[in-house]
């Protein structure tokens, strides 16, 4: 069939053709920024889940639901390495600059450049890699103590005073929060704590790794009171049939049921599988309609650009010891598995291993779901380490 015509859309964040089974989420994150928006209680949220269940695109979604709607938006990134007070910085100057167009916002802006002026001006001396102009000269004793937890508080009651003033809401959206340093995260949960017992409309949504939850926690034990944490997991099969079939329908383009079949059991639900395996289903498809044996032939061909971008890319980055961890939990399957376990496999002790298994899980490879357990952040991972690293040659290493 026509490449040029391939409607499937395989890529990091990428947005896909049909956004399948998030729209009760949608809607729940739309009433939270709305109820915001007119001064009403509204919770926060973190979505979290493995990679490859599209959290990156929902979370897209979302904000582009809330511009659409007239609510100011802002959208970080957060990356290893970079403090929060950076990434937050020239994010929250672009909202106040566009608030202080407004005129019945426009003095509250003005205040909350100050204070941005006097967070940035302190706490770079701590955190020295923020970056951001300054407009305005900072106002003495606002946002200005060197303490990120304080400071940022009174950051956030000027920025959420003035959208108030101009009748709408501050959606912070942040990505990838997991990376994001446990004090630093004590402070934004303190922060949007501030701002909800003031009753101001600034709405935080999170998207990261299941670690999340438990890292906030331990930030501050009232964080799963303060925001909902709704999983973000592969999609039911209802909702995977209608991203495949919806796009195929739009080219005109049919698929029979045992090719359908075939394409939620090899990618088993997860978003970001559908689309690698459609976009390659369609190119070995000679015409309308897709067989079951168009699938097959795709699968080698979808497996190969899996491991050359989505898996590689992780096991690139982790230590020889590190892989062959991540080699020894491939070995006893998909998981979770118990620590005692993979150290066995391993060929060590767990406390030997303790180090190896942290290190794992400040890079966001792997997680774990209960005390003890170990699983990984992404999905088929182990079948992947196993055709990356065959035989048993590794137990050696």
């Amino acid at each position: 069939m026509d490449s040029i015509r391939n409607p499937f859309a395989p890529g990091a964040g990428t947005p896909p053709p049909e956004l399948a089974g998030r729209d009760e989420l949608r809607e729940s994150l739309r009433i939270a920024l709305e109820r915001a928006r007119i001064g009403r209680p509204a919770k926060s949220a973190m979505l979290v889940g493995l990679r490859g269940v599209g959290k990156t695109v929902l979370l897209d979604r979302v904000r582009a639901d809330a511009e659409a709607a007239g609510i100011q938006t802002v959208r970080i990134e957060a990356r290893e390495g970079q403090s929060l007070p950076a990434l937050l910085a020239p994010q929250l100057r672009q909202a106040l600059l566009r608030l202080s167009h407004l005129q019945a916002a426009k003095d509250y802006a003005v205040r909350g450049l100050r204070a941005l002026a006097g967070f940035a001006g302190k706490l770079k001396v701590t955190y020295n890699d923020i970056e951001v102009g300054f407009d305005y000269e900072p106002e003495p004793g606002l946002a200005d103590n060197g303490d990120l937890e304080h400071d940022l508080q009174a950051l956030f009651e000027q920025v959420g005073r003035a959208a108030k003033a101009a009748k709408t809401a501050l959606g912070i959206f942040i990505d990838e929060l997991q990376y994001v340093e446990e004090v630093q995260l004590a402070a934004l949960i303190t922060a949007m704590h501030r701002t909800e017992q003031q009753q101001l409309p600034v709405v935080l949504v999170g998207a990261g790794l299941p670690q999340l939850r438990g890292r906030m926690g331990n930030a501050k034990s009232y964080a799963e009171r303060l925001f909902n944490f709704p999983e973000i997991g592969p999609l039911p099969m209802p909702a995977a049939e209608l991203a495949i079939c919806r796009p195929l329908q739009a080219e005109g383009v049919a698929i029979q049921p045992d090719a359908m079949q075939a394409l939620i059991q090899v990618t088993e639900g997860y978003a970001y599988f559908l689309q690698q395996w459609g976009y390659f289903t369609w190119e070995v498809a000679a015409s309308s309609p897709i067989t079951a044996s168009d699938v097959q032939r795709a699968s080698p061909e979808a497996v190969a650009a899996l491991d050359e971008s989505f898996f590689r890319v992780r096991f690139d980055r982790s230590t020889p010891k590190e892989k062959r961890y991540l080699r020894a939990m491939a070995e006893l399957g998909p998981g979770p598995h118990r620590s005692g376990d993979i150290a066995a496999c391993y060929g060590s002790k767990v406390t030997e291993l303790a180090p190896t298994r942290s290190s794992l899980i400040a890079k966001g490879m792997i997680w774990s779901p209960n005390h003890g357990d170990t699983a990984f952040t992404v999905p088929m991972f182990d079948q992947f380490m196993k055709r990356i690293v065959p035989g048993q040659d590794w137990r050696q290493a």
